[in-house]
């Protein structure tokens, strides 16, 4: 039997439409198989595609399903807030299958408390040299894990709008670290901070706004450089999707968050399975 579900498509992290990080939001995925899923996804070749559904924990308000075109994610945060901030105005428990997290929503926007990311040092030079930087740019690297969704993040004082990215180079260090994307973070003020993250095995390859990685990149930017507990992250200007990320960096008290913008909304035909 096909059903009509309702679907929306938004900007994340900016307050703007057709700018920030677009995602695809399906309001009702009962009944879809996970392949249908899969190729909606594929279909809408955004970013990300969410599904919500049903909680599967008492805790939960909802959960959802993340879907790139290439794979399903465990956890990540544009979607976290975009989704949310679908349902209105409120505070949501949200279940992925990597996490639970808390999402407060308001009429402009969403924030999600991140549980503390791992953050471990890893060797630098690889990671270094894969997104173009020298190896005396990096002194050290760090894999964090943010709901099982894993990135390599290079510190460096150098410049980032000139990096030139080495594809094949960062497959290798995506895949020897089990990372999603490996990004470069560069301290631009007191409480800012410029992020380039590359996910090379996606079609978008460079992500315009990573809200999973930012609370790791505020953690960082404390411990390295001293910068303030609230910073914002700007992310995406190079590829002409500026995207803006609020982030709230205090171990156990981390919060990412960001302007939402409704771009186009529509009604999907899939056949229940």
């Amino acid at each position: 039997m096909t059903q009509t579900r309702r679907y929306s498509e938004l900007d994340v992290f900016t307050p703007q439409p057709l700018l920030g990080n677009p995602l695809a939001v399906v309001h009702d995925g009962r009944g879809l198989s996970d392949a249908q899923m899969a190729a909606f996804a594929r279909w809408t070749n955004l970013s990300e595609t969410t599904f919500l559904l049903p909680p599967t924990r008492p805790e939960a308000d909802y959960m959802v399903r993340i879907f790139t075109p290439e794979r399903e994610l465990p956890f990540a945060g544009h979607p976290t807030l975009g989704t949310a901030w679908v349902l209105g105005p409120g505070r949501w428990t949200q279940r992925s299958p990597g996490m639970t997290v808390e999402v407060e929503v308001t009429g402009s926007g969403a924030t999600f408390a991140q549980p503390d990311p791992k953050i471990t040092e890893v060797y630098p030079e690889d990671a270094a040299a894969a997104l173009g930087l020298l190896e005396t740019d990096a002194s050290v690297a760090f894999l964090i894990d943010a709901g099982g969704t894993k990135h390599v993040l290079v510190p460096t004082d150098h410049s980032l709008t000139s990096l030139r990215f080495n594809r094949e180079r960062l497959v290798s260090v995506g895949r020897s670290h089990g990372a999603v994307g490996v990004a470069a973070m560069r301290a631009t003020g007191k409480a800012a901070v410029h992020v380039r993250l590359i996910v090379p095995g996606d079609n978008t390859f460079e992500d315009p706004g990573t809200g999973s990685a930012s609370g790791a990149v505020g953690l960082i930017a404390r411990t390295r450089w001293g910068l303030d507990e609230d910073i914002v992250i700007s992310q995406g200007d190079e590829i002409g999707r500026p995207c803006r990320i609020r982030v709230h960096a205090e171990p156990g008290n981390v919060r990412v968050g960001g302007d939402v913008a409704a771009c186009a909304s529509g009604r999907l035909l899939l056949q229940s399975e």
